[in-house]
Formats: C-alpha cells, structure tokens, sequence
C-alpha cells in the first residue's frame, strides 16, 4: 500500500513484538513506520507480519544505517535494500549523525560537530543518496550525550543549514529536542522555532529516561507532558497538522495503552491548531 498520509495522521512505530496484535485489534491508525533493519532481511514468520502490515496500513521507512554524516563511502548493500522498499514508502527518513566506522556498524547515533565542514560534507551526502533513489529523503535530528570541541554552529543553526543546503525533508524528533535542551543546556521552545519548520514532513514524540544528570532518550513511555508541550508548540508554529508517529520501544505496553498515546497525539495536534483556522 501506498496511499497518501494524511496531514494530521497519527501512527506507531511498527515493533515485532506488537505486530500480530496490532494487526488482530486493527485499529484505526493512519500509517505506520517501520524500519528496515528490523524486518526488511528476514523471511519466514516476521516477513509476513512485515508485508501483511504494508498491506493493511500506509508506510514510511525509518533507518539508522545510512550513515548520512560518516566518513566512509554509503553501504551499497543498504542502499540497495533501501530502493527495494522505497516504491512502497510514502517517505523515507533516516539521521543526521554517523554509524558506521571502519567497514562496521556502531549501533549507535554518534553526532557530528556542528561545523561548516561537516554541513559540506552532509549536503553532498544527502544529494548522493537523493540522486539514487529518484526522491527526498528526510533527516531526523538525533539526541546527544556530549558535545564536540569544535562546534561552532548552534545545534538547530545546524540543522536548519543542512535541510536547507541539502534541500531536503526534516523529521523533527520533539523528544530528542527535550533531552538536548536539558542535556546540553539548550531553550527547547527556540530550538523548536529555530528550524525549517515547512520542511517538516513527520514528527516522532517519545519518552525517556534520567540517567544520572543527563536524559536518556530511551522511548519509553508514556509521553512525558514536556514533550507534548513542545509538540502543541510545533504545530502552531508551523501552522498545519503533521503526521506523527508515537514510538514506545521500551518495556513495551499493550496495544490498548499504545493507541491511548495515539489519540492523545490526535488530541494535541487538534487542540495546537484551535483558532488557526487550520487542521
């Protein structure tokens, strides 16, 4: 399936450990997001719950491999499987960050200095990769733990230039905002007001987690009320209903409590948009 996503429409983060149960309580989601490392390589049981889902729901691709910021040649393998799913994504997002050093994958989002050599480096990378799959691809901003020597950029200077130079889609993470803004000493509502907001194509809200003095950003859930606060403010700021998907990876709940976190999201971008004149 590949039908359009409306602009309001709300969605979860497609798990295998929910996927038969959400498939049983068929519920009323606007589309899901699935990434391709958790389902796109395996066969047997999970690649029929994988395409049975497609079928059921509109779907966009969300990865952590491209290594968009790396120093190394993009994976050829990924990319490959990436233009294997894209005629069946309504979009594809991936990071703005790195994960992958000497021919391996760190399984983490390690971040980049905010730099005008790094934002050169980045626009050529996203071009490359837009010139093979024929389409735009979209950057999510990442949470951080620490912050480069060498930053002389803001963070959301950064980002905005990268979207921009790149001509790009944005995939704005409010809860990675959050962490930022609390791990790094950051004003969350500037950093939010500070970006592209008419190339957001997708909002992700989260939970997370304190970690000593930092905020880990762990998805678990339920939404905390400072991100949803910061999400209402997105929303009007950017003057429109964007499609959001609710992520719970974390001691994950049952269905019933997921979608309770859905239409709370369906119920947040109502009440942002109240007096725009929009939905």
């Amino acid at each position: 399936m590949n039908a359009r996503i409306p602009d309001g429409g709300v969605g979860v983060l497609l798990l295998h450990e929910y996927a038969e149960a959400l498939l049983a309580a068929d519920p009323s989601l606007d589309f899901i997001e699935v990434m391709p490392e958790n389902w796109a390589r395996f066969g047997g049981r999970r690649r029929r719950l994988f395409d049975a889902c497609r079928e059921r729901w509109p779907t966009v691709g969300h990865s952590i491999s491209l290594s968009v910021g790396g120093p190394e040649p993009l994976d050829e393998e990924f990319s490959a499987t990436i233009a294997g799913l894209a005629p069946g994504l309504s979009w594809w997002s991936d990071h703005l960050c790195f994960g992958r050093i000497g021919g391996a994958y760190t399984h983490a989002l390690l971040p980049l200095p905010h730099s005008e050599e790094a934002v050169t480096h980045v626009v050529r990378r996203v071009k490359e990769v837009q010139a093979r799959l024929g389409r735009e691809l979209v950057l999510e901003n990442v949470a951080t733990y620490a912050r480069l020597p060498d930053d002389a950029l803001a963070e959301p200077a950064f980002v905005r230039t990268v979207v921009e130079e790149a001509d790009c889609g944005l995939l704005l993470d409010i809860g990675n905002v959050v962490v930022n803004a609390h791990n790094h000493g950051l004003d969350p509502e500037a950093y939010v007001d500070a970006l592209p907001l008419a190339r957001v194509r997708e909002i992700h809200v989260a939970g997370h987690r304190p970690r000593g003095p930092l905020l880990l950003d762990d998805h678990t859930g339920p939404v905390p009320e400072r991100v949803w606060s910061l999400y209402r403010r997105a929303i009007r700021k950017a003057g429109r209903a964007i499609p959001t998907i609710v992520e719970w990876e974390t001691d994950v709940p049952s269905i019933e409590t997921l979608l309770v976190e859905v239409a709370r999201a369906r119920g947040e971008s109502a009440r942002a948009l109240e007096g725009l004149g929009c939905g």
